[in-house]
């Protein structure tokens, strides 16, 4: 492609010396999310401290041995305000990890403060088109002070990542009925990003054609399914001693392309303005279709008790959270 019809994009990435960071940005840089004749000027943001800055520093370093060719401009910053400019496209990663016996008031609160610092910061200096996804936890609730934090900028160009619990559920079906993902459509999750999300397979669709609920068990969607998308975080932890970083890269990879590129029916965390009941500015997993500018939820679907209950415990979670942080707002 001639270098004069060559588009490049600005990308911005926070915490981008951490362990998601370091599984991400080469998949960016390999053309996995703009495509691969998209060139890339990538800011990366980490916070102020010697130690970090150096890890930051040190991926640099990575990053340029790779020799992308999508690699148009690589710049550090530790002030998210210069890392922010211009900014197209942000993947908020950086975030404190829960502490042990850390009450989860005390994480939204420090957390919160981040985040809205990154909210003001994106109002300043972001592109008026940006594409926000939020990936440090608590996501929908980070990503809500992120947004109220930035009252110039549309509230749709704000998410959270869902992706990564509609994908473990995706891939747990998948094993049940022995097929590929690929043969898998209209499955997604509401609600949060937490142990309280609900799986939702009641639209589900095997080879588009043959209906979940008639293919899979009532008591294996309710004591398995479920149970593993809630725990699945928690049972790595146990397994490796350290989150998941690489699968919730690729979730924020598979979130951002597809809002960029346009897909039929996946789930995002975006804010509700009252479908389905959610509370406005809510931010909650809705199934969503994407024309590769905006996404738009899908509306009127079926929602039965058991699937609402379990919406209604994890919007309450939500409403909580909310609450906690009313302060910082």
């Amino acid at each position: 492609m001639p270098a004069s019809n060559e588009k490049t994009v600005k990308v911005s990435v926070t915490g981008a010396s951490g362990q998601i960071g370091y599984a991400i940005l080469f998949r960016i840089l390999n053309g996995e999310v703009f495509g691969k004749h998209v060139k890339i000027d990538l800011q990366l943001i980490d916070i102020n401290v010697d130690k970090i800055q150096r890890a930051l520093h040190g991926v640099a370093l990575e990053l340029e041995d790779c020799a992308f060719p999508l690699l148009n401009n690589l710049t550090l910053h530790s002030d998210p305000h210069t890392g922010f400019t211009d900014t197209e496209y942000c993947f908020l990663i950086g975030a404190k990890p829960r502490g042990p016996g850390m009450e989860r008031k005390v994480l939204l609160q420090a957390n919160g403060e981040i985040f809205k610092t990154q909210g003001v910061a994106l109002n300043e200096r972001a592109s008026r088109r940006v594409k926000v996804v939020v990936v440090g936890n608590p996501a929908n609730t980070n990503a809500y002070i992120a947004m109220m934090s930035a009252p110039d900028l549309s509230k749709e160009n704000f998410s959270a990542m869902m992706r990564l619990d509609h994908n473990r559920a995706v891939n747990q079906i998948a094993s049940q009925l022995d097929s590929n993902v690929n043969r898998l459509s209209n499955i997604c999750v509401w609600g949060n990003h937490s142990p309280t999300m609900g799986v939702d397979i009641t639209n589900g669709l095997l080879d588009g054609s043959n209906n979940l609920k008639d293919l899979l068990n009532k008591e294996w969607i309710a004591e398995t399914l479920q149970p593993t998308v809630a725990k699945r975080g928690a049972e790595i932890i146990d397994q490796r001693g350290l989150s998941s970083a690489a699968s919730a890269a690729n979730a924020a990879i598979d979130h951002m392309h597809d809002w960029v590129n346009g897909t039929t029916w996946t789930t995002m965390g975006v804010p509700s303005q009252g479908e389905y009941g959610i509370p406005e500015n809510i931010i909650s997993g809705f199934p969503v279709n994407c024309n590769g500018e905006r996404y738009s939820i899908i509306q009127n679907l079926d929602i039965d008790d058991v699937l609402q209950k379990k919406i209604e415990v994890s919007i309450a979670e939500l409403k909580d959270e909310q609450e906690n942080i009313k302060g910082l707002l």
